[in-house]
């Protein structure tokens, strides 16, 4: 990439790329006309019309539309925190709640 210097294997792989400089979203949801830069995207952001959720916690069975939103949801059962406080080392499981809990310290 001429822009930022990333470094890509494939010429469809900096095209797609391209498009977090550009801007360019070719892919449009018919259903609310919201935009994406990657047609992967736009079939995730398509479950939110549909209701379709094929992703299902095997600890209580709930069931999400995203693979992002159940591997947030693993965290309530793990206990995991990745995101610490740089300034009083307290840990979240969401990046939300440490940026909330940030405001705190200013």
């Amino acid at each position: 990439c001429e822009e930022c210097n990333k470094q890509f294997g494939r010429p469809n792989h900096l095209k797609t790329h391209m498009r977090t400089h550009t801007g360019e979203k070719p892919y449009r949801c018919e259903e609310c006309s919201k935009q994406f830069s990657m047609l992967g995207n736009l079939k995730s952001h398509m479950r939110t019309h549909t209701g379709e959720k094929p992703y299902r916690c095997e600890e209580c069975s709930r069931q999400f539309s995203q693979l992002e939103s159940l591997e947030k949801h693993m965290r309530t059962h793990t206990g995991e925190k990745p995101y610490r406080c740089d300034e009083c080392s307290k840990q979240f499981s969401q990046l939300g709640n440490l940026k909330r809990h940030m405001e705190t310290h200013t």
